[in-house]
């Protein structure tokens, strides 16, 4: 079986907030959107050439608490040097705050930045498979 993408979905406590904030510091769009479908309001954010994208989630009836671990991670790969400190700024000016990572070694490349629910996301200078 081939995977033809991938869709990461995550409660949320303020989904405008964590809209902006993940659209703004990683430069997605929202791509889908949906109101009170049977008490679930989400967006979609992502881009056409990714072959994957975000959800996030709000549940009115039967909210459901956002519960991020130190390790819970979205870590994205940018191997060029100021395209990582650009994406590194952009994700300071959408709100995110940096972090320590609770796992060293996303520190030696890398910066973690949380987001209003604890979620981490690393921005890793290297190429996806490099050693």
């Amino acid at each position: 079986m081939e995977f033809q993408h991938m869709r990461i979905a995550r409660p949320v406590s303020l989904l405008s907030k964590s809209g902006e904030m993940y659209a703004s510091g990683l430069d997605l769009q929202i791509i889908g959107e949906f109101r009170d479908h049977e008490g679930f309001s989400g967006c979609m954010l992502g881009r056409d050439d990714l072959p994957w994208h975000l959800e996030f989630t709000q549940c009115y009836f039967h909210p459901v608490t956002p519960s991020p671990s130190a390790e819970d991670l979205l870590v994205l790969y940018v191997p060029d040097q100021d395209g990582w400190a650009t994406r590194c700024a952009k994700m300071d000016q959408a709100g995110f705050v940096r972090v320590k990572s609770f796992n060293p070694y996303w520190e030696r490349r890398g910066a973690t930045f949380q987001d209003v629910d604890g979620y981490r996301v690393v921005i890793q200078q290297m190429r996806w498979g490099e050693r």
